[in-house]
Parts: structure tokens; sequence; C-alpha cells
């Protein structure tokens, strides 16, 4: 072999490698800020594990999770959409390795009548002619420009991406669990706090009914009273609604009819909410499975470009048949033969199809990115509001506290003068609703408050991470 050879078989051997290897998807390019703009010391706390529901210390919250990961049938599904992903990686794996075939075969042919003809075995001379054959087969298509290796990386692609589906069906899940157990708990503690402001105004319409009687208060103090009592009572059946359709809305998610779900006996008091870390944002692409999988889509789809430009090149397919055949089934091994076979076919004129599925396919992958990144950047939102929600309803709650406490002995204070003769009914009103408002908005806070701790679990990734 000269020189020149050499030379231009190297670099043939050069081309074909760079033709053949899959690009990498492109970079998201998204600076990642240093640190959260909500809550810088957050960094310095434990980020969330795999089970972080169990640190609200509520062991009715952990069966509910646990029976809904079991019954739910969206996880179901997505678990359904994974083995699928697993069966066309393994088709689309299957074409870099040669395909065989072994075939045994037998035939009987009988001329009825006449002397026959060239198409036919049997003849006027031998009737009845009888053969058995059988053969292995192998067929090879070289991937010279790599199509396909890339449609097999497409493949395990779309497979990481179906399983971080997966993840995100179950962290949307679990934390939709989380949640609504926690508004039942609240709707549960707002009844409580409905009933006793009830009977508390039962308490006082009955101080006004005995006062009108006496004649020391008039009719429109007491049509007064009586109105707060019947607001108080149309209260009670909107919450006791609420609280129905919140146990629906949790019944479904556990995959079972309501009158399946269990009753509670925990308060919302008895829930704590933990200290959570958020990390820096940039640990936020390793740990939400959600943006893990926009990137596995987007390497798929550079992966399906590959694909693309390697169908429009030509293809190198070989072939090879090892057989034998005789006339009786115990001769059939005696006449062996073998047949190599190799072509090459090109496109010629397709009408600008395979250009158009290139395109194609640059288009879903630009498509792709503007999705990776709007994810990433929808990771760092839902960790700021998170943050954001935390610290506002913490510094809300202290004065929150304060304001019902206040209200409570305003009541206290106001029902004793009236029953003394010195406050007037308007006084009393006004201090029986402010004390039920106070009341109110702190069982809303201290939901809002666990309700923050749920979302930043989800916005963090609830523990999961990336397996690279």
């Amino acid at each position: 072999m000269t020189l020149p050879s050499r030379i231009s078989l190297l670099t043939l051997s050069l081309a074909l490698a760079a033709c053949s290897s899959t690009p990498p998807a492109p970079e998201a390019g998204i600076t990642e800020p240093p640190t959260w703009q909500s809550r810088a010391d957050a960094s310095s706390q434990t980020l969330p594990d795999a089970h972080w529901w169990q640190a609200f210390s509520s062991g009715e919250l952990d069966r509910l999770v646990e029976r809904a990961r079991h019954n739910s049938h969206d996880l179901a599904a997505a678990a359904a959409r994974v083995r699928q992903a697993q069966a066309l990686a393994v088709i689309a794996g299957a074409a870099r390795l040669p395909e065989l075939t072994l075939g045994v075969d037998g035939s009987r042919q009988r001329l009825l009548r006449g002397d026959g003809n060239d198409q036919l075995d049997a003849s006027s001379s031998e009737r009845t002619s009888t053969s058995f054959g059988t053969r292995l087969s192998a067929s090879y298509e070289v991937d010279f420009w790599g199509g396909i290796r890339a449609a097999r990386d497409s493949a395990l692609h779309g497979l990481d991406a179906s399983r971080f589906d997966r993840q995100t069906v179950e962290l949307t899940l679990t934390s939709a669990v989380a949640d609504s157990y926690l508004q039942g708990l609240a709707l549960q503690e707002q009844l409580r706090i409905a009933r006793l402001n009830l009977k508390n105004a039962r308490d006082v319409l009955g101080l006004v009914e005995a006062r009108q009687r006496s004649g020391s208060t008039t009719r429109l103090e007491l049509a007064q009273q009586r109105s707060l009592v019947a607001a108080q009572e149309r209260q009670v059946p909107l919450l006791e609604q609420q609280w129905q359709n919140n146990r629906i809305t949790l019944a479904t998610l556990l995959g079972d009819p309501v009158q399946a779900l269990p009753n509670t006996n925990e308060s919302i008091a008895t829930l704590r909410w933990p200290a959570i870390g958020s990390g820096v944002p940039s640990d936020l692409l390793g740990r939400r499975p959600d943006i893990a999988a926009a990137e596995a889509r987007l390497a798929a789809a550079s992966a399906n470009v590959q694909v693309a430009r390697a169908a429009m090149l030509p293809k190198l397919t070989l072939g090879a048949d090892l057989g034998s055949g005789a006339r009786t089934f115990a001769d059939i091994l005696d006449s062996p033969f073998y047949t190599l076979t190799a072509g090459i076919a090109t496109p010629i004129f397709n009408n600008g199809r395979l250009r158009a599925k290139r395109e194609l396919a640059s288009a879903e992958q630009e498509e792709l990115l503007h999705d990776y990144r709007a994810a990433i950047l929808a990771g760092f939102a839902d960790v700021e509001k998170a943050l954001n929600a935390i610290h506002g309803v913490d510094r809300q709650r202290q004065w929150q506290d304060q304001e019902v406490q206040e209200a409570r002995t305003a009541f206290a204070l106001a029902q004793q003068r009236y029953s003394a003769g010195a406050e007037t009914l308007l006084t009393v009103l006004e201090t029986q609703r402010t004390l039920y408002v106070a009341q109110d908005q702190q069982a809303q806070l201290h939901l809002a408050r666990l309700q923050g701790s749920v979302a930043l679990y989800k916005a963090l990734g609830g523990g999961w991470q990336v397996e690279r």
C-alpha cells in the first residue's frame, strides 16, 4: 500500500468516526444565581430526603402517603410507560448487532395430468416431487454514519425521561396527599372554632334575651345578636361541606372511594414544620426529576437529528446464508452451501422527504431546548416562591397569635361589662366578630405554614437526586 493510499484510508476512517459519534445536547445557557433571594442562610440546613413527609411527625400522614404510592392509578400508568420505554430501547438497540434467522421448510408437489413444464419439479416421468431445506441467514447494516447508534441513544434518553417522569408523578402525588391531608386538618380546626364561636354567640343571645325580657335592652339589640347567631349557624355547614369535599379529594388521590377513607384522630396543632435546607440554586438541576426529564428529552432530540442526517447518506448492508437441501429429510444436511451478499443503497430522489425530516428533528431539538430552559427557570421560581411564602407566614404568625390573645381578652371584658350594664351590645358584637376572624385567620396561617413546607419539599425535588 502506498503512502497516499494510507493517508486516504486514515482520512476516511477519521471522517467516518466523526460522523458516527452522536453530538452532545446543547447547553441550557442559563447562569444560576449564587444564592436564593428569599433566605440566604437556608443552605446550611438539612436538605430533604426521599421520605420527606415523615418530617411532619404524623403517623396518619405516613400511612396515607404509603397507601397512595401503592394504590395510585396515575403512578401505575407512569410505571407502565417506563416499561414501554424499556421495550423501545431494546428495539432500537437490536439493530447494532446482526440479525439471525433460522428456517426449516419442506414441500411436496404432484403433477395431476399432462407432461408438466419447466417451472415444476414434478414431470410426467416422476409425478411426485418432495424436497426439504434448512437455512441460517444473517443480515447486518454497517453503521458508517452513526444513525443506528444515535437511534439507540435516543431510545435510552427517552427511557431516562420516562423514569424521571415517573418520579415526577410520584412527587406530585405525595405532595398532593400531604397538602390535602393538611387542608382537612385545617378545616377541622376551623370547624371547631366556628362551633366554639357559635356557642359563644348563643350564650350572648341568652343574655340579651334575658335583658330584653326585663326591659333593659331593645328589640334592635336582640335582632342584631340573632343575626350574628344565624351567621355563625350558616358558617358551620359551609365548613362541613368543604371538609367533606376535601375527604373526597384525598380518597381519590389514594385510589379509594371516600367510604374507605379512615377518620383522622390528629389535630393540626400537633404537627410541626421542620427546618428545610434549600442548598444553592445550582444543586436544583440534579434534584428535580422534571428538570432531569427535560434534559433527557433534549438529549434524545439531539440524537434524533443525527438519525435524520444519517438517513440521507448511503447504507451498506451485508448478508450471509448457510443452507442445505435434499429430497428426503434424512439427507437434509448432505448438501450444504453458503451465500454472501453485500449491497449499497443511497437516496437519489424523495421529493425533499429526508431533508424535511432533518429539519423536523432540528426544530424539535430547538423546541425542547427552550422547554429545558423553561423548566430550569420554573424550578428556580418554585423554590423562591416557597421560601418567600414560609418567610412571610413566619413574620405574620407572631402578630396573629398576639391578635387572637388580645381579641379573646377584649371579648371576655366586653361580655362582663355588658352583663353589668356598663357596655353596649354593639361593643360585644364587634369583639365577637373580631375574635372569630382572628381565630380563623390563625388556623389559616398555621395551614399556610405547613403547606409552605410541602411546597418547598416539592420544589426541591422531594429528596430525589439524578443518578449520573
